[in-house]
C-alpha cells in the first residue's frame, strides 16, 4: 500500500464500522450511510457556514470544533416564542450537537472548523427571520 498525505481542507475522512478509512469528497447532506465524516474547513464569511440555513443531523451526534477563530453555534428553539440557545467556541473548543437538534453557526472571525458526524439523512432548512 501507498501512503501519501491527505489535504483535510480538500478532502473528508470517511470512517467505517469494519475499520476503514478512507478520504473522499465532502459532503454537506446525505453521504456515506456507513460511515462517519470528518471534515476541516477554512471559513472567512457566514455564507462559508451557511449562517442562513439550519442543519439538523438525524443519524447521529456532532461534535463541532473550532481550531483557529471564534464561532458561535445557535440552536433552534424547541418549544414556540423561544429564543435560539448560543454555544461561543474560541481555538481548541468543540461543542457536541444532540442527533436531530436543529443548529446554525456564525463567526467571529475567519476560522478553521472540524465536523465529526455521520451526515446519512443530513437536511438543511432556509432560515426565515421574523420582525
Amino acid at each position: 500500500m501507498t501512503t501519501t498525505p491527505i489535504d483535510l481542507f480538500a478532502s473528508a475522512l470517511l470512517f467505517r464500522a469494519d475499520g476503514d478509512v478512507r478520504a473522499a469528497e465532502r459532503r454537506m447532506t446525505s453521504g456515506d450511510s456507513d460511515a462517519w465524516q470528518i471534515a476541516t474547513f477554512r471559513v472567512e464569511t457566514d455564507a462559508d457556514v451557511h449562517a442562513d440555513h439550519w442543519e439538523m443531523h438525524p443519524a447521529a451526534e456532532e461534535a463541532v470544533c473550532c481550531l483557529t477563530g471564534g464561532v458561535r453555534i445557535y440552536f433552534r428553539p424547541t418549544t414556540p416564542g423561544a429564543t435560539e440557545d448560543m454555544v461561543r467556541l474560541r481555538p481548541g473548543t468543540a461543542v457536541i450537537v444532540p442527533r436531530g437538534r436543529w443548529h446554525r453557526l456564525e463567526l467571529d472571525a475567519p476560522s478553521e472548523l472540524m465536523s465529526i458526524t455521520h451526515r446519512d439523512g443530513t437536511r438543511l432548512e432556509k432560515r426565515t427571520v421574523t420582525g
